[in-house]
């Protein structure tokens, strides 16, 4: 779950995962293992005694590992370099998109009860783990499973024998998730995930999967997958465990004026006329909060603990930017007041679709019409920007470029 908490990893220190960062662009499919001293075939036989001195079972290790393919097609993710270079409004935008906070809300309304008895048991705000959710997996959704998941036990396998660079990490994560089917908690059919084994709603490593997780469900097994009861009640233990979440405080917030990066209490930053961009007081006057300043010009945040519990999940802050706003667009927040230097709106919903609509027509593959922008979309973007000699060929889906794809249709 993507700062470091005791002799645990963060979720994702080491995943840059092939299904929510869309941006990678994998190298070709015949990239091999970076260190394989021994056929995978006799690898397997070897680990199956490493696997039974950590408990595996003998019937379970070769019904998951007898026949097994390994995926190759790891080495290459785990390679892959960004292709398209976003600036922060960008990466805000199309992280909170009109889809986004509309599917969102239809969730908030949906699981409205199960978040209430979040809140209530574990004190984690709705908004944090709708942000967290929709980053993750958008909500779940099926499209992201099928087309963006694929099987864990091949890659952890293949990592496990053939990465050099932290084996033993790769090992103990095959461990764990052999440990999972043992429990009877899922089988290797269900446990579908990113290219590094991270799984379900708020994508889990198998490794919190086993130490977090939490039949909430009360099903007699812990599941991150079909019905988010488990998943969010795992995230918020997350959250609070290695996050250090911290109960009725707010993420932080956008404010007017240039704050420091030390740390004082909001009333302290209010007294020193530091103050909401929107105006309002702040909820919380003896919480305390850093001041950042993610690009100079554009807008100023106060970030409290909580922020830096959601970046937990992944140390990056824009990521955690990205969720906490998210999160309250859902629960009813406005955009921020001040805008990004030389940024433009985001593109509501049916703009994308129209987006998408006009560059199918006029020869550029977007791979579906449903206002959500990826991959796909992305290149077609980047390949009309250069063909009409558009720059900067970044593939941003925005306002100007759909006001440019008008003037060639």
């Amino acid at each position: 779950m993507n700062s470091t908490f005791d002799s645990f990893p963060t979720r994702r220190h080491l995943l840059q995962k092939a299904a929510a960062t869309t941006l990678a662009a994998a190298l070709p499919s015949t990239a091999f293992a970076q260190s394989a001293s021994q056929r995978f075939e006799q690898w397997v036989a070897e680990f199956r005694s490493v696997a039974l001195s950590r408990g595996i079972s003998a019937a379970t290790y070769d019904s998951v590992m007898g026949g097994l393919k390994p995926d190759m097609g790891v080495f290459a993710l785990q390679r892959a370099q960004p292709e398209f270079r976003e600036q922060l409004w960008q990466y805000l935008n199309r992280r909170v998109s009109d889809w986004r906070i509309a599917t969102g809300r239809e969730r908030a309304r949906e699981y409205a009860p199960l978040l209430s008895k979040l809140d209530k048991e574990f004190g984690v705000a709705p908004g944090i783990l709708l942000g967290l959710w929709g980053m993750e997996t958008a909500y779940g959704d099926p499209v992201v499973h099928q087309n963006h998941m694929r099987p864990i036990f091949p890659c952890l396998a293949a990592l496990a024998w053939g990465e050099p660079r932290r084996r033993k990490y790769w090992e103990t994560e095959l461990i764990n998730a052999l440990t999972i089917v043992q429990r009877g908690w899922s089988n290797p059919r269900e446990m579908r995930g990113s290219w590094a084994g991270a799984m379900g709603h708020t994508q889990w490593m198998p490794e919190v999967w086993l130490n977090i997780g939490t039949d909430y469900d009360g099903d007699g097994r812990v599941n991150p997958f079909g019905a988010p009861v488990d998943a969010l009640a795992g995230t918020c233990r997350y959250l609070l465990q290695r996050g250090g979440y911290r109960r009725g405080e707010p993420w932080g917030c956008e404010v007017r004026g240039q704050p420091s990066r030390e740390t004082r209490t909001y009333a302290q930053w209010q007294s020193a006329g530091i103050v909401r961009a929107d105006g309002k007081p702040y909820p919380q006057p003896n919480a305390k909060a850093a001041g950042w300043v993610p690009v100079q010009g554009g807008p100023a945040f106060l970030i409290g603990a909580n922020f830096n519990a959601v970046k937990s999940y992944n140390p990056s802050m824009n990521y955690a930017l990205a969720i906490c706003h998210l999160g309250d667009r859902v629960t009813g927040g406005a955009p921020f007041v001040q805008s990004f230097p030389g940024s433009e709106r985001a593109p509501t919903l049916a703009e994308v679709q129209e987006i998408q609509k006009r560059l199918t027509a006029l020869g550029f593959n977007t791979e579906g019409t449903d206002g959500r922008v990826g991959l796909a979309t992305m290149r077609a973007v980047r390949d009309f920007q250069r063909k009409v000699k558009m720059e900067p060929a970044d593939g941003y889906a925005g306002v100007s470029l759909l006001a440019r794809l008008r003037q060639a249709s």
